[in-house]
């Protein structure tokens, strides 16, 4: 398949059209292999060394990434968490970095915890106030500015292309967590972001079966060169077996993102005006701070996710959460079934979730149901 001459479903959709060459198999092989045979004269022209980080199960998904985020290389990690902190392990101590308040917890934890420690510079500001930004910005030290865009848990949105044309005004790169939006609907590099990060754990994957981070870039320039390093000296990488679960999960990629997008634009719709309901936040509401920046970089939807504030305070939503009978109650999101979560008890001290705020990962199930099963919850907690 010459990936240049169909659309990303198809891409997505039959894997890149790649066949197994020894047994004309559809599906790809799972390498399990560790170590690899050197040539008679000692050289490895097979390009493979160590499993570590030549093993050919990555080959496939690495591959289909690159493609669907339209950049130069893409590489699997052992968790989203592990390609993330690889962006920040590329650089060196003194550097200073710009990160948003409203983002993934735990890597908000490791930055203000373990980066610093090690001698990054780190400043949490509100990267969607494009003035803020700028004042924040150290030209010539300000060596990378993270996004998150629609930003967990309150899906705060971020002008990509603002920030970037800024950041690199002052010599930063860009990377930006695109795991909510997904290649279906937004294309980080094509708006000049230089690196995209994926938990592929949630939508990449998609069946709640894996834990697996991804990052692509842009250009394979010397500072990509460190971040193949760290995941080759540090060992963050994914199993075969993981591998090959991704490569499944992301031939469903484009239908599941969809249906879930849609689905999520129904239930924040109807939760809108709700009389238990206090505030919804969701990007595809034309009320939603910043909806007109995702309109234009959110191309046929707004995503899987969103939050609702339920009336009464905390007590009220964690009582909502308990009520569902459809909706499971678990951490995660981007799965076939729809999850929903009190954050603020996740989170703990620091958390930006307000303490009445339910996180909702919308799955495959009719909307019709989901929407009912929450409506009931939400009457039982109010009696």
């Amino acid at each position: 398949m010459n990936p240049k001459n169909v659309k990303p479903e198809s891409i997505a959709a039959q894997a890149l059209g790649w066949v197994d060459e020894a047994t004309r198999a559809i599906a790809p092989p799972i390498h399990t292999a560790t170590t690899y045979l050197r040539d008679p004269d000692n050289q490895y022209r097979s390009g493979r060394v160590y499993a570590r980080d030549h093993n050919p199960s990555f080959d496939q998904a690495e591959a289909m990434l690159r493609e669907l985020e339209q950049g130069e290389e893409a590489l699997l990690f052992s968790s989203g968490m592990a390609a993330a902190t690889a962006v920040f392990l590329a650089l060196s101590p003194g550097d200073h970095v710009l990160a948003p308040r409203v983002m993934y917890w735990s890597l908000r934890n490791w930055l203000m915890k373990f980066a610093t420690h090690w001698g990054l510079r780190v400043e949490l500001i509100d990267t969607h106030d494009i003035d803020e930004l700028k004042r924040r910005l150290q030209p010539g030290k300000t060596r990378l500015v993270w996004l998150e865009t629609p930003a967990n848990p309150l899906w705060t949105i971020t002008d990509i292309a603002a920030v970037c044309e800024a950041a690199h005004a002052a010599g930063a790169r860009v990377a930006v967590d695109s795991t909510v939006a997904t290649p279906v609907l937004t294309l980080p590099l094509t708006l000049d972001a230089d690196v995209v990060m994926h938990s592929a754990t949630k939508y990449l994957n998609g069946h709640s079966d894996v834990i697996a981070g991804a990052l692509v870039t842009k250009r394979k320039d010397e500072y990509w060169q460190r971040v193949r390093a760290v995941r080759a000296q540090i060992g963050g990488v994914l199993g075969p077996f993981e591998a090959w679960l991704l490569t499944r999960g992301m031939r469903t990629l484009f239908p599941r993102v969809r249906h879930a997008s849609a689905a999520a634009q129904r239930i924040a719709e109807h939760f809108a005006n709700h009389a238990n309901i206090r505030e919804v936040m969701y990007p595809g509401l034309p009320g939603f701070p910043g909806h007109d920046i995702a309109a234009r970089q959110m191309q046929g939807g707004f995503g899987g996710m969103l939050s609702i504030c339920v009336r009464g305070g905390e007590t009220a939503a964690i009582a909502t959460a308990a009520n569902v009978n459809l909706w499971k109650r678990a951490t995660s999101l981007g799965g076939v079934e729809s999850l929903i979560e009190h954050r603020a008890s996740v989170e703990g001290a620091g958390t930006p979730a307000p303490v009445d705020l339910l996180r909702l990962s919308v799955g495959l199930e009719h909307v019709d149901d989901l929407i009912a099963d929450l409506d009931a919850a939400l009457e039982q907690a109010h009696e």
